[in-house]
């Protein structure tokens, strides 16, 4: 026996005698790797009310244009109300109306939020206008003053101009999620903007069928039927494109919400084909319509804050793609929540 053999053994040498289990890496200490947004149930508010004033601006355009007043007024008026919503619920996240307004002091075209912000600035006039044109022409003042006089000019023109400006409202504030480092956000960067048009038209075309009587509410039916085929369709392109990451759109809250769209999504598309030339099937639908709009903001809200709490949904995918050799990608702000800069603050 040699000398060496007879040596004893160190505890290095015990050590690595001993098989090592591979380990199962999820973050640092098991801690998530990027925070949750600082946000709460006001910004998918901020987001469904924007999307559904975008739509209702570009029904009120085209009623316009083939000549359907009760359409157009619904359009407009529902789309002046949803922006009111929108611009409240996204002033009282900022915590300061001045913030607000902070945003328009410079142009930032790598900030989604600072391009939103002037977005709905942009929209926000001409949609105001249209709105104000209808109200006045529902209120008992004289036809001959000469601030009617100038509405009656201006509305037609200002309507155009908002449905020319609706659609970037409507799909910005994908951008500003997939933008984030929330994983299931992020990761849905592609099918996320086609999911909130079409959810935008759907919930349109619910509003005009609820609200409009049947006989000038066809373009309402077809457009929110379209509208729901088109946002079913694209959640299921997103979540398979998703991988791992679209698992908390099945699961606890994100996942109940999501459920919920697609029921009421569907039936009222659905109900909107079938049912929607009689008053009552039309109230339902558009009801059906307009609720699962904002469940499916909701859905996708609650998603990507469950996605960011867990780190599995981070490290995962990254290791995923270091293994097939593609980069990956990384936001350094974090959960895209509204900073210094950007606020003012």
């Amino acid at each position: 026996m040699s000398a060496s053999s007879r040596r004893p053994r160190t505890r290095r040498d015990r050590a690595e005698a001993q098989p090592v289990p591979e380990a199962e890496f999820t973050s640092y200490y098991g801690r998530q790797v990027v925070k949750p947004a600082p946000w709460d149930v006001r910004i998918p508010l901020y987001m469904f009310a924007g999307g559904l004033a975008a739509g209702g601006s570009l029904l009120a355009a085209g009623a316009q244009l083939t000549g359907r007043p009760a359409l157009r007024r619904t359009g407009r008026l529902s789309a002046a109300g949803a922006l009111g919503v929108s611009l409240a619920a996204l002033v009282s996240d900022l915590g300061r109306p001045e913030r607000f307004l902070n945003m328009l002091r410079t142009v930032k075209l790598t900030s989604p939020m600072s391009v939103g912000t002037w977005l709905l600035s942009l929209y926000g006039a001409p949609a105001a206008v249209a709105a104000l044109d209808e109200v006045v022409g529902l209120l008992p003042v004289p036809a001959d003053a000469r601030a009617v006089r100038l509405l009656r000019v201006v509305g037609p023109p200002a309507g155009v101009a908002a449905a020319l400006t609706a659609p970037p409202v409507a799909a910005y504030t994908a951008v500003l999620l997939s933008d984030t480092s929330t994983p299931s956000w992020r990761e849905a960067y592609r099918e996320l903007p086609f999911v909130f048009c079409a959810s935008a038209a759907a919930a349109a075309g619910g509003m005009g069928m609820a609200v409009t009587s049947v006989a000038q509410a066809a373009p309402a039916r077809r457009l929110g039927a379209l509208g729901a085929v088109v946002e079913l369709v694209a959640e299921q392109v997103m979540e398979r494109s998703m991988g791992l990451t679209a698992e908390p759109l099945h699961t606890g809250r994100g996942g109940s919400y999501m459920r919920a769209a697609k029921v009421l999504t569907a039936a009222g598309g659905l109900g909107a084909l079938v049912l929607g030339g009689r008053r009552w099937g039309a109230v339902l639908s558009g009801a059906a319509l307009v609720g699962g709009s904002f469940c499916t903001r909701m859905g996708i809200f609650e998603a990507g804050q469950a996605s960011a709490r867990d780190p599995r949904y981070t490290v995962v995918p990254q290791r995923e793609r270091l293994e097939r050799g593609e980069p990956v990608r990384f936001t350094p702000r974090g959960a895209g929540a509204h900073t210094d800069a950007e606020t003012g603050a």
